[in-house]
Parts: C-alpha cells; structure tokens; sequence
C-alpha cells in the first residue's frame, strides 16, 4: 500500500461520501437510524481515553480526538439549521463555514469533550424527531451549498450526515486499534 493510500485510510475511514450515489425513500429509515444512534457511537468511541490520549491526532495532519469530538456537534447543529432552513423556505442559500478554523477556537481546545458529547445527545434527540416526521416531498426540498454550486436534496443531506457521523467515529475506532487503546 502506498504512504497516499494509508493516509487516504486513515482520513477516510468509512470511504469518502459519495454525492452521486442514488438513495430512494427505502434508504430514509436506515439512515435516520444512524444519525439517532450516532452520539452513543461516538461516546462509546472515546470511553475511557485519557487526556493525552484525547490530545493525539487521529492521523498526521489531522486533528486531535478532542477537535473531532467537538466538531461533530458543531457540524451537525449547522445541519440541524440548513434543514430547518429547507423545510421552510424554498431552496435557501445556506452559510458555509471554515470548519478547521472553528476547530482551532478555544472551546474546541479545552472544553473537556462531555459538554459536546451531551450537546449531540440533545441535538440528535431533537433532529431524529424532525426527521422521522419528514414525508418524501420534504426529501426532496433543497438547499443551496456556495460550496458545492448546486441545490442538494434533503435526501442527500441526510446520507451525507448519516456518513459524517459514522466517518468521524472511524477516526477514533481506528486510531484505538492502531494504538491498541
């Protein structure tokens, strides 16, 4: 295996997300069930870690498992808004943000990383309820990503954060077995 491909594993964990690839209303269910199960996966992931441990770098480069325990609820409260913005008003531009500088704020620095895993616990419980009220024709609203030039579906969204969750767990699954913690 080349240096670029175990560096892709080690970013990538679960596989890079897929925008093309096609989801149908079968899918909602399975993926709504991971983002409702995403915060004990992620709390079970970091059980136990010491504080040095917290401050390793999931990979070279990357962040610290305290950074990505703190980014997940910062980016999924993002995504709980876009699709609050979607459900109601027609195809709203949304706000991107420098997720790697917010990683760099203080509070992802410091705060000890049960104030963030509370946080999702809250936030999922309000989000899965949302979700699981959407029909078809609230999964297929859409928003405008700057970033990505294009209106995404609420379907799309929701495969996406489904990955987010299992992709950032992966990182520190992954980086307790390389280091047998």
């Amino acid at each position: 295996m080349t240096a670029t491909a175990q560096v892709a594993d080690l970013q990538y964990p679960v596989g890079k997300f897929d925008w093309n690839t096609p989801l149908s209303e079968a899918d909602y269910p399975r993926f709504i069930a991971e983002i409702a199960e995403a915060p004990g996966a992620l709390r079970s992931a970091v059980a136990g870690l010491s504080r040095d441990q917290l401050e390793t770098r999931y990979r070279p480069g990357g962040w610290t498992v305290m950074q990505v325990v703190h980014h997940v609820p910062d980016s999924h409260i993002n995504a709980y808004c876009r699709f609050k913005l979607a459900l109601t008003e027609d195809e709203p531009t949304i706000k991107p943000y420098d997720q790697e500088k917010w990683a760099e704020l203080p509070d992802s620095q410091r705060v000890p990383i049960d104030v963030s895993l509370d946080l999702l616990d809250a936030l999922h419980q309000r989000w899965a309820a949302l979700l699981r009220s959407m029909n078809t024709a609230d999964f297929n609203r859409g928003l405008r990503h700057p970033e990505h030039g294009r209106v995404l579906t609420l379907a799309q969204m929701l495969a996406l954060y489904a990955w987010h969750g299992r992709h950032h767990v992966g990182h520190i699954t992954s980086l307790r077995k390389r280091e047998g913690w």
